[in-house]
């Protein structure tokens, strides 16, 4: 049987070491919500590390994550702490042992201000649409 994974690893600055301790709670909050749900979702895992400065929060996937449950963290970090600016990270999907279906990717841009998502690509779908003969410019 095949196991498969999503790897992440990314920093959003929430401006403040305030607003890093505050945003661990936001987190907690987010995890019991994903907790509750059925089944819940894979989660991330979250920390401020010194060498990054005291405002970077690091997101990082504990063998594997769910870039969605990423996204609403860091809406909830914008929105709370007044971001702006834009931010994105990118992901990878890996599988064990190989298959053909198990590996891809992909990418995601918010605009913090809104919250709302400027860009996003997964290479699975892009993959599938070229090798089908569709526009790579699409």
């Amino acid at each position: 049987m095949a196991d498969y994974f999503t790897h992440f690893s990314c920093l959003l600055d929430v401006g403040t070491p305030d607003n890093a301790a505050r945003a661990l709670d936001l987190y907690k909050a987010l995890a019991a919500e994903n907790a509750a749900e059925d089944p819940p979702s894979e989660g991330f895992r979250l920390s401020i590390e010194p060498e990054h400065g005291g405002t970077q929060l690091w997101i990082r996937d504990d063998t594997t994550g769910d870039p969605a449950h990423v996204i609403r963290f860091v809406q909830r970090c914008a929105s709370a702490f007044g971001l702006t600016g834009r931010w994105g990270f990118q992901y990878a999907n890996t599988c064990s042992p190989p298959r053909l279906d198990g590996f891809g990717g992909g990418a995601h841009v918010l605009d913090l201000a809104s919250g709302e998502t400027i860009a996003w690509t997964y290479t699975g779908g892009w993959l599938a649409q070229i090798i089908g003969g569709g526009d790579p410019d699409a």
